[in-house]
């Protein structure tokens, strides 16, 4: 497998798992750079400042992923100063990126205001103008209803943007947009899911750097801090899953490559989880039928996102069917062990013994011995590979080390 991932392919679909809900997808982080990049157009801004914008766009609420309630209350405006917090939490898991340090900036000040009452202090042209763009851009996008014509929108939108000129927004921004919202096909586009990928297309000329395999590993690492923060239980999974399941994969004759490429389906296994409201991952009693129609939900969105991304087929596989069962009784696609790669029996293996080891909100860890006991008797009922577990018992010390040494705590 030879990694030459485009950036934007795979921020594309990363910025989907953002505002992931119970309810399906939503294009808000999609809509607020198409929005960015037209301002950045009528400004003249260079190829690479038009690139820098629309990727730190493309992330922006990436700080707020994991929080369910925050990010309801983001799309219906009804957060207050805390609205700042989740800008910081963003700006500290981008900033220390090699690859995408440099949108830290942008996203840390996305919400600050022109009038500099905001807690950073800063005001007018003292703001990133990046992060002045993207703030305008997102608050016209959160005020688009897609139930409603939008020639009926345009004029409210317009007004609360002109009213809070000078205050929230920069003014010369401001009045760019006036002069260029009078083109009806602006909010044509907003409104067309078909215009996305011609959206796209255009974008992509900014852009001929390319993604390495260590360096989508280290964006994995990124988005798997922000899957396992959406519960206090799970503050480690991802990475304890892509520990265990590339050491298998290892001790299986993949190759150096492969095994990275079994990390970063290990880091981002649980990518569809942003789709569970936290309530129901940190439920200490038994849920209900619904909830756990919605906790089977996650592996569904992990493929749907993943498959997007050119060069991730197998990534996509490998990641996504960690919840399938030799017996084909898995979720959500109910495969079979004939068409069950040895890869995604990796992840799925790694998954459970990581998951059994694991304090949840309705049991305690177990001891190694009963992990054991557990394990064995799901691969006796047909359900994961006999060979793999056997594989992971015949080094159980090291292989619990591993989940040891990242999750961080002492047993």
């Amino acid at each position: 497998m030879i990694f030459n991932i485009q950036p934007l392919n795979l921020l594309r679909a990363l910025s989907i798992a953002l505002e992931l809900s119970a309810g399906g997808l939503s294009r808000h982080h999609w809509r607020t750079g198409m929005i960015a990049k037209r301002i950045a157009e009528e400004l003249g801004l260079d190829d690479w400042q038009r690139q820098v914008l629309v990727y730190s766009a493309l992330l922006h609420d990436l700080g707020a992923a994991a929080r369910w309630d925050e990010r309801e209350k983001l799309y219906e405006q009804k957060l207050g100063s805390e609205v700042y917090a989740h800008a910081e939490r963003g700006y500290r898991l981008l900033k220390d990126s090699p690859q995408l340090g440099m949108l830290a900036e942008p996203i840390r000040h996305h919400h600050d205001k022109w009038d500099g009452t905001s807690p950073s202090g800063l005001a007018g042209v003292k703001i990133p103008l990046l992060s002045r763009i993207i703030n305008l851009a997102d608050r016209i996008d959160v005020q688009v209803k897609d139930k409603t014509w939008i020639f009926e929108q345009r004029p409210l939108i317009l007004a609360e943007i002109e009213k809070l000129s000078g205050i929230d927004f920069d003014p010369e921004l401001v009045r760019v947009v006036k002069d260029f919202s009078s083109q009806d096909s602006f909010w044509l586009d907003l409104t067309n899911q078909h215009y996305y990928d011609d959206f796209f297309n255009r974008i992509d000329e900014y852009s001929r750097m390319r993604f390495s395999i260590d360096d989508t590993l280290n964006i994995a690492d990124i988005f798997s801090r922000i899957i396992d923060s959406t519960s206090r239980f799970t503050g480690r999974h991802s990475r304890s899953v892509a520990a265990i399941a590339s050491f298998l994969a290892k001790a299986k004759g993949y190759s150096a490559e492969e095994v990275k490429t079994m990390q970063i389906a290990g880091l981002l296994h649980d990518l569809g989880k942003l789709s569970i409201p936290n309530d129901i991952l940190e439920k200490p009693g038994q849920l209900t039928e619904f909830e756990f129609a919605t906790i089977k939900q996650h592996p569904y969105y992990t493929y749907r996102i993943l498959e997007k991304i050119n060069g991730f087929s197998l990534i996509a596989e490998w990641a996504a069917y960690h919840h399938e069962t030799l017996d084909g009784c898995g979720y959500p696609f109910g495969i079979r062990e004939e068409h069950l790669r040895l890869g995604s029996r990796i992840v799925g293996v790694a998954d459970i013994f990581v998951a059994l080891t694991e304090h949840r909100p309705y049991r305690d860890s177990l001891s190694l011995s009963k992990v054991e006991e557990i394990m064995f008797g799901m691969a006796k009922n047909g359900k994961i590979d006999k060979a793999i577990v056997a594989e992971l018992f015949a080094s159980r010390n090291e292989a619990y080390a591993l989940v040891d040494l990242a999750s961080g705590l002492s047993k």
